[in-house]
């Protein structure tokens, strides 16, 4: 054989798309199962022609499935960012959206057995060792994919996936503000540096000339903004701790603005080079935590809520996104939980095929 298969089920995970493995099927070690992920996925091409990826970040993830390790969870999800256009893959970062199939997933490899009419799965986040709680749509101990429920992002609707992230804080760095500061200045621009499921340098808009209302179209044009938010990007990395940031997707960067259309505040994500065409699951969450700490960027930007739980509500390139956070106010923002509402779908089922030459398989 000059190829070797490999089961997988292709899903679209909130915003996100791409296949979702049983890590036991995969090489064990990590550089060999990296040349796997970059093969099938096809990265190193502009469209991913030799692969199955779909030419952006969102649709160049890839989830891993095992029984959990944790005493507290029933599966374990270990993700990886491959690159579109670089043979390369991050195992740093987790990603929320793709995390929304991995309950489904879980179900349908046979790591979980649905108990309900809603069957709840503990997952542990790997790469950040975050907990989730997802609540999946199983009537009848079936799973179900369609429902009523609507996504900013995805056209048509789904059955609602309920996850509610614990454990987040500091997940990556260990510090809710890596630097220590509630903010930081970098080549002149104003940031506040914090890890809250996704470690991220966030901004406002308006130190960077921007109104923080242009489209996806508009900002991956602007080519000068996007070398000024690297520069600070680099840096903010380097004071988080987190070293030479410049081949990792993370520190993600985001951006904040005056809400206009009824929300909390009007934001903006990056993966970081391109602009993320809705919001990130995990991004939204330090963003939220951002946009309820006093004392950050995001100061002057909006009418803070200061009861708990509070439903914060994210304007986005694509709408909005609602996060209802779990916080204390005793001595500065303290972050207990955060929830979402997501869906999934799946696509396709059966093997994925990578040269022999590399990997002959188990």
């Amino acid at each position: 054989m000059t190829q070797t298969g490999i089961p997988f089920i292709f899903m679209r995970g909130g915003t996100s798309r791409g296949p979702y493995f049983n890590r036991a099927d995969l090489p064990a070690d990590r550089e060999t199962l990296a040349e796997v992920l970059i093969a099938a996925i096809g990265a190193g091409h502009s469209i991913n022609i030799d692969g199955i990826g779909g030419g952006v970040a969102v649709t160049t993830k890839v989830a891993m499935l095992s029984p959990s390790e944790d005493d507290w969870a029933d599966v374990d999800y270990f993700f990886a960012q491959v690159s579109v256009d670089q043979r390369q893959v991050d195992f740093k970062p987790t990603c929320g959206n793709i995390l929304s199939g991995v309950g489904p997933a879980a179900i349908e490899m046979g790591l979980v057995v649905p108990a309900s009419d809603v069957t709840e799965i503990r997952i542990r986040a790997v790469n950040t060792g975050a907990h989730v709680l997802a609540r999946v749509q199983t009537p009848g101990g079936v799973l179900r994919y369609d429902g009523d429920t609507e996504i900013a992002g995805v056209p048509g609707s789904a059955a609602p996936i309920a996850l509610n992230f614990m454990g987040v804080v500091g997940s990556s760095t260990g510090a809710f503000l890596p630097t220590g500061n509630l903010r930081d200045t970098f080549d002149g621009v104003e940031v506040t540096c914090m890890d809250v499921a996704m470690p991220m340098v966030i901004a406002r808009a308006a130190d960077f000339g921007l109104t923080g209302y242009e489209t996806v179209e508009e900002l991956d044009a602007d080519r000068n903004f996007f070398a000024r938010m690297e520069a600070v990007r680099l840096k903010a990395g380097a004071a988080m701790g987190m070293g030479d940031v410049s081949q990792s997707v993370t520190p993600k960067f985001g951006l904040l603005a005056p809400a206009r259309d009824g929300g909390t505040i009007s934001t903006r994500y990056f993966m970081p080079w391109t602009t993320h065409p809705s919001m990130a699951v995990t991004g939204s969450q330090c963003l939220a935590s951002c946009a309820l700490t006093p004392g950050t960027v995001a100061d002057g930007l909006l009418d803070r809520p200061n009861q708990s739980p509070a439903n914060v509500v994210l304007e986005h390139a694509s709408g909005t996104i609602e996060v209802l956070v779990d916080f204390e106010m005793n001595e500065g923002f303290a972050l207990s939980s955060a929830g979402l509402l997501r869906t999934a779908r799946k696509l396709a089922d059966g093997q994925i095929y990578v040269p022999a030459s590399v990997w002959k398989g188990h």
